[in-house]
C-alpha cells in the first residue's frame, strides 16, 4: 500500500480490517495450521482490494490504468497504475492453467510473503517456488500485454 496514488481511499489498516473482519465472518473454516491461516488472509486481501478497485471504476474502459509490473520490489505493496481488475483476471487465468504459480503470486504479491513462507504455505522447496515465481510473472507479463494495457 506504500506505493498507492495520493488520495487513495483504502488505507493499509482498513485493508487489514475488512481482511480481519472476513476472516471473523469466516467461522466454519477449521484452520489446519498457520499456513492455512496465511493462504487464506492473502486470498482475503485480493477479493478486498479487487473489489476496492471495481468499485472505484479502474475497471472500466481502462480505467487509467496500466500494465502490471510485478517484482520483488513490488509484493505487498502497489503501483499507483496498477490495475488490480486486470491482474484478477489474468490469475484466474493463470489458475486454470497452473493453479500453484497463480497461488505464488497471490501469496507474495498479495499477501506480502517471503519466498520462504510461501514455500511452507504450499508445502514446496524455495527452489520450486523461486521458479514459479518468475515463470508466472512472465506469463501475467504476456497476458496483461495480450489484455490492452
Amino acid at each position: 500500500m506504500g506505493r498507492e496514488r495520493r488520495g487513495h481511499t483504502l488505507q493499509a489498516t482498513a485493508l487489514v480490517n475488512e481482511a480481519f473482519l472476513k476472516l471473523t465472518d469466516a467461522r466454519h473454516i477449521r484452520w489446519q495450521d498457520r499456513a492455512h491461516f496465511v493462504g487464506i488472509s492473502a486470498r482475503l486481501m485480493r477479493r478486498v482490494l479487487v473489489d476496492h478497485a471495481r468499485r472505484r471504476g479502474y475497471g472500466k474502459r481502462g480505467g487509467g490504468a496500466q500494465r502490471v509490473t510485478l517484482h520483488d520490489g513490488l509484493v505487498a505493496s502497489a503501483d499507483p497504475a496498477l490495475d488490480l481488475v486486470a491482474l484478477d483476471r489474468a490469475l484466474e487465468a493463470l489458475a486454470k492453467v497452473d493453479a500453484r504459480k497463480s497461488r505464488i503470486i497471490e501469496l507474495r504479491f498479495f499477501g506480502g510473503l517471503t519466498v520462504e513462507e510461501t514455500a511452507e504455505v504450499l508445502d514446496v522447496s524455495a527452489d520450486t517456488v523461486k521458479r514459479d515465481w518468475r515463470m508466472a510473472k512472465l506469463w501475467l507479463l504476456r497476458e496483461l500485454e495480450g489484455d490492452g494495457h
